[in-house]
């Protein structure tokens, strides 16, 4: 039996192709597909490469689905059963993992990176990495789990406490999830991002404020962005390097005075943890995080060129792709 996926052979270009359906070893199971979330780091895995990235590759991390077969005793999942699957596996036994940082594990192999992901028909998984859907939660609001993830764990590295104030750089589905999460937390959160239809949820500047905030989060890939808020960063306040950046030509040192006579802290944040999801997916269950009017584009797997290039243009917010449906819905 094969199976429709998106496939990239080589970076820069994908195909849409035909491949049997993969078959679960012990510990995995089959995940027949429901929705799959695009995100920007897809658009960089397939149009510019990653770091983690092996090829060929079936791209796609943000996954829910319905378990259609075991490889073996299934523990507390069942067939049938609808997951979100949490995109990494990890060992268990390294420092990492023993301080509960599943996503900085030696041995983390990422779905969709490492091993073939979401944007499929079906994809097959860990057990131990699939986190079961509540019954009263949907597909297109539980794919949201992993982007949240993220954020919560950006969040946590922040120390961020409630009363505190942290501004965004970004208001693309990244930002607006962290400030939303930001504001579950009981702090008060502001969003900066110079395109208008981006804060048309959230609201927020268009540049940043000259106030002083105890963390700043950048969720965009410009260096200019660090910069200003790094500006913009109280005494013992704590920056956040949510987002990646491409080194540019004549970029600027840090100001390591200013970090040492206020006191103030330099902390990256990548991916997230399997105890994440779970959070994530309760916050999303009770209503917490609202996530429906962040959906922006519902379409086909298979207009996954058109999907990126709203991506590049920032014409929408979040896009989620069916792989059973062949147009837009």
């Amino acid at each position: 039996m094969n199976m429709q996926c998106i496939m990239v052979r080589e970076v820069g270009n994908f195909e849409i192709a035909s491949i049997p359906v993969p078959e679960p070893e012990h510990g995995e199971a089959l995940i027949r597909v429901d929705i799959t979330g695009l995100c920007r780091t897809d658009l960089k895995l397939v149009r510019q490469g990653h770091r983690d990235l092996t090829l060929p590759r079936v791209p796609g991390e943000e996954v829910v689905g319905v378990v259609k077969r075991l490889g073996g005793p299934g523990g507390d999942i069942r067939e049938g059963d609808r997951v979100y699957v949490y995109p990494g596996t990890w060992c268990g036994n390294c420092p990492s993992c023993r301080r509960d940082a599943h996503n900085l594990c030696r041995a983390m192999r990422i779905m969709g990176f490492h091993r073939d992901g979401g944007f499929a028909q079906y994809v097959k998984a860990p057990l131990r990495s699939l986190i079961r859907v509540p019954d009263d939660l949907t597909a297109e609001k539980a794919v949201f789990a992993e982007p949240l993830s993220c954020c919560l764990n950006a969040l946590e590295l922040a120390r961020l406490e409630e009363g505190e104030r942290i501004a965004i750089w970004g208001a693309g589905p990244a930002g607006t999830l962290l400030a939303r999460a930001a504001k579950n937390l009981g702090a008060q959160a502001v969003n900066i991002d110079p395109d208008s239809r981006r804060r048309r949820l959230i609201g927020g500047l268009s540049s940043g404020p000259l106030e002083p905030f105890d963390v700043c989060v950048v969720a965009v890939g410009d260096h200019l962005a660090y910069e200003e808020a790094l500006k913009c960063l109280a005494p013992r306040g704590r920056l956040v390097i949510f987002s990646g950046i491409a080194a540019p030509e004549n970029h600027r040192m840090v100001d390591f005075n200013q970090l040492h006579y206020y006191e103030q802290t330099l902390v990256g944040a990548y991916g997230c943890s399997y105890r994440h999801g779970l959070e994530a997916l309760h916050l999303i269950a009770e209503g917490s995080v609202p996530v429906m009017d962040m959906i922006s584009h519902r379409m086909s797997l298979w207009q996954l060129d058109k999907a990126l290039d709203l991506v590049i243009e920032r014409t929408g917010m979040k896009i989620l792709l069916d792989p059973w449906n062949e147009d837009t819905y």
